[in-house]
């Protein structure tokens, strides 16, 4: 079974490589261009694979807002045009969203399953919004899975650092950092994330998933684990979205339900906390090995 990952050099992407190992035929932006058609058809159909994993995005949430265009036309109209494609080659596509399809519900404190009505508060969840009603309507083939707050030992694409390199950077640099305390999601460890998706290729059981490690916590409490785990002393103060000005507004309670995932007897996402230590331990091995 070869698996074509689009977007191999993000930090998701290059986890999925490491688990696919073989299997994997890895296309970078160099090689594929998702907004454009004729690219993803002449090198899909060169390929002729049995999978598509789409872990390419436009996921700068800030500037989503003054770049809409830019945005619908990585997350909705290139996931439309790869579906496309896939419903043609009669493979079976994976569409990553977010967590920020949610938001509307403001007093919202039990989490999201898949049957939840969506509602983004901001162009960056209503593109991703798109494309999985794309993924969903063109091709029959599909997983559509929504995750939440990755970060992964090969950083973040575009965006640079993830919020946990940010926040240990911070934390050394000023031995002080204020951080969200009304944003409550599941922060997920992108090789986490990687394995479950693996499983889920080979099922059948098409359709839409979330997939996040388990629990929930702010971005303060977050940030507070990160710190005590790295053995860090730094002062972290909670703030809220107002206090912070992210120019993007984002959902105050996004944690996403995974028992449809459990149910196909693929196993149960490990804590958050254990994600992290894990997270740590082979980031402290890839510094120590200097790559």
């Amino acid at each position: 079974m070869s698996v074509a990952v689009i977007g191999a050099n993000g930090q998701l992407g290059r986890d999925l490589l490491s688990v696919l190992g073989h299997d994997a035929i890895a296309l970078t932006h160099r090689e594929i261009e998702l907004t454009d058609a004729d690219s993803l058809r002449r090198n899909l159909e060169r390929l002729s694979p049995s999978v598509v994993i789409n872990a390419a995005a436009f996921n700068l949430v800030d500037d989503a807002e003054s770049r809409p265009f830019d945005a619908f036309s990585v997350n909705a109209l290139g996931v439309r045009d790869l579906g496309s494609v896939c419903r043609n080659l009669d493979c079976e596509l994976v569409q990553f969203s977010t967590d920020y399809v949610f938001g509307l519900e403001v007093n919202r404190d039990r989490p999201y399953d898949e049957s939840s009505v969506p509602g983004p508060l901001g162009v960056y969840g209503l593109s991703k919004l798109c494309g999985e009603y794309f993924a969903r309507e063109i091709c029959p083939k599909h997983f559509v899975v929504r995750t939440c707050g990755l970060y992964g030992l090969h950083g973040s694409g575009g965006k640079g650092r993830n919020f946990v390199e940010t926040m240990l950077r911070l934390g050394r640099e000023r031995g002080q950092v204020r951080v969200v305390n009304d944003q409550r999601c599941t922060p997920t460890f992108t090789a986490d994330l990687a394995r479950a998706t693996t499983q889920l290729i080979g099922t059948n059981a098409f359709g839409l998933y979330h997939l996040t490690n388990a629990g929930s916590c702010t971005w303060f409490e977050f940030a507070v684990e990160i710190f005590r785990q790295a053995g860090i002393q730094v002062n972290c103060e909670p703030i809220t979205s107002a206090e912070f000005g992210a120019r993007a507004a984002r959902p105050r309670y996004s944690v996403l339900a995974t028992e449809k995932f459990e149910r196909l007897g693929l196993g149960a996402p490990r804590s958050w906390q254990e994600a992290l230590h894990d997270y740590l331990e082979a980031r402290g091995r890839k510094l120590d090995a200097g790559t």
